[in-house]
């Protein structure tokens, strides 16, 4: 009981809101909000100070963060060892931005390993960085470029940057633009901090282009069903565009590319199960 209590202690204190703590932990926020009251009274002391819209760590809250933190990362390494210890068996926790490179790479992980229990979880860069820094994944794959000098990268690929229009789009019979092509356009695109969207805002603004709007959408499945409903224009990576009659692909004329990352902590790169994976991994990127 009191672990849990602790770990939603842990990311309220990292986050500063029960709700978005209560997203990370995949619970209620009414339960969150018990776990950390129940805390306070069983000590009869007071862990946050309540007053804004972000939740501020008391004295005593300030000298028991680090000791959660040194607990949990003991807890995590308790069972990264008893998952990766005796034959080669055991769980693989996974994180990408993006299920492309990664389904393919663990289609062949499985070929080779079928006895492997393996899990993938999808987010974005900020997501499943914390995953893996904070040992909930063992390896994580990213389109965002990470200096961290605790985490070993390999490139998995690159991909350009096309458009993506509906069958009806004026631009939909071309096969090459220039970005001057997308000026009055509707962008459709992910968050601000989307790779993908960074790349292209800076492609459109070295040309000097000035789009018609944004819209915003939280997905690239949604982007894309959005493109199929003639909401307005995607620029998105080669391999992320669907199969489908109604779109059409255009190359873009000195289009940005994507490169894809695999993302593993250097202290754990030797372990069984991320150093098998990471072989499929190299196998792969090297044809």
């Amino acid at each position: 009981m009191l672990s849990q209590e602790l770990k939603a202690f842990h990311m309220v204190a990292r986050l500063g809101s029960i709700t978005q703590a209560a997203k990370k932990l995949g619970l209620s926020q009414p339960t969150v909000t018990t776990q950390i009251r129940n805390l306070e009274a069983h000590y009869g002391i007071e862990l946050f100070h309540r007053g804004g819209r972000r939740l501020m760590l008391s004295e005593v809250g300030v000298q028991l963060l680090p000791r959660v933190q040194e607990l949990l990362q003991r807890e995590a390494d308790i069972d990264f060892l008893l998952r990766n210890s005796g034959q080669l068996q055991g769980r693989l926790r996974l994180a990408a931005t993006a299920p492309y490179y990664m389904l393919d790479l663990l289609s062949a992980f499985r070929a080779r390993h079928p006895r492997i229990e393996v899990t993938l979880t999808i987010g974005n860069s900020q997501q499943v960085v914390e995953a893996l820094e904070d040992y909930r994944v063992d390896l994580a794959a990213s389109s965002q470029l990470e200096q961290d000098p605790h985490f070993s990268r390999l490139v998995l690929g690159e991909d350009p940057l096309v458009l993506t229009v509906h069958r009806s789009h004026p631009l939909a019979g071309r096969h090459l633009l220039p970005p001057a092509a997308l000026a009055g356009e509707c962008l459709l695109c992910r968050e601000a901090g989307s790779v993908t969207r960074q790349l292209t805002e800076r492609w459109l603004a070295a040309a000097g282009v000035q789009l018609g709007s944004l819209l915003e959408i939280g997905s690239r499945e949604s982007i894309r069903e959005a493109a199929l409903r003639g909401l307005g224009v995607a620029v998105i990576a080669r391999h992320e565009v669907p199969d489908h009659p109604a779109l059409r692909v255009i190359e873009l004329e000195q289009a940005p590319t994507i490169t894809e990352y695999l993302y593993c902590l250097k202290e754990r790169r030797q372990a069984r199960l991320p150093a098998a994976f990471l072989a499929v991994a190299r196998e792969r990127a090297q044809r």
